[in-house]
């Protein structure tokens, strides 16, 4: 198996034990308690491009990332550098995220969030707004079509806002004709062999239809390359490892975004 689909098989076998311990109807009756209140989507549709700022413990390509680090740490320094949103991986067993980690986040700022993670079940998009989750991640590559269709339902149900993950043309195609997603994301790194080329945003940019909100992934770490995506029409990027590994990811995220010291205090 490539790594997707490792990851994939390691999260259906996780669920099992995870509703075991909390079964659905107790999520259910958290959601029931869920504020409404930070709308992830439309935080991405600002003028310029928007910056989602990550947090991530490690991936399977380079090992940890800033160890010894707190989610409330990072997650508050990227607010103050002017981040729009933030996304959290809360996978555990190749990226070494937790549910704890967005909790933490949720508590820590008034960013909206992003769970990302490899989505592949019911159960995961109701967890998902338990926790306290503005938005899911699909990625295309790691569902069939009507699992696909059917989790985006869920979520918009659920008032979670979806960002729907390509990374090929025709990924892209089978969004588009299966739930047609408001939220794109055009994901740089090939998820089988995690090489990252910047060029597939552009490659595929013109096959996303109009009045789409395109947001660019992976592979980003300077402000003239944000200043390209502006001039090609993408609305945001999500940034993980190089702000991570920032020695001040206050400074780094400000760096991005272009906000004034005056403005972040």
């Amino acid at each position: 198996m490539n790594t997707l689909e490792q990851i994939v098989d390691a999260t259906r076998h996780d669920l099992r034990s995870r509703r075991k311990q909390v079964p659905l109807k107790d999520l259910e009756q958290r959601l029931a308690a869920r504020d409404h209140d930070r709308p992830f989507s439309e935080a991405l549709t600002r003028p310029g491009v928007s910056v989602i700022a990550e947090h991530k413990r490690r991936s399977p390509s380079v090992g940890d990332i800033r160890p010894g680090s707190s989610v409330t740490e990072v997650v508050q320094a990227y607010e103050r550098g002017g981040a729009t949103a933030l996304s959290v991986l809360t996978e555990p067993g190749f990226f070494g995220g937790s549910l704890d980690d967005l909790v933490e986040a949720r508590g820590a700022c008034r960013l909206p969030i992003l769970r990302k993670d490899f989505i592949v079940d019911q159960y995961q998009v109701y967890e998902s707004g338990a926790i306290g989750a503005d938005a899911i991640l699909l990625i295309v590559a790691a569902l069939e079509p009507k699992e696909l269709a059917a989790l985006h339902s869920e979520a918009l149900a659920l008032d979670l806002d979806v960002l729907v993950e390509v990374h090929s043309g025709e990924e892209l195609e089978v969004a588009l004709e299966t739930i047609d997603p408001d939220v794109i994301g055009i994901n740089n790194r090939n998820l089988e062999t995690f090489e990252v080329d910047v060029e597939t945003t552009f490659e595929l940019l013109a096959d996303v239809p109009a009045g789409k909100t395109v947001v660019s992934e992976s592979g980003f770490h300077s402000r003239e390359q944000l200043d390209e995506l502006e001039r090609r029409g993408v609305d945001a990027v999500l940034i993980g490892e190089s702000l991570m590994r920032a020695p001040d990811p206050e400074a780094a995220a400000r760096a991005l975004t272009r906000q004034d010291f005056d403005e972040a205090v």
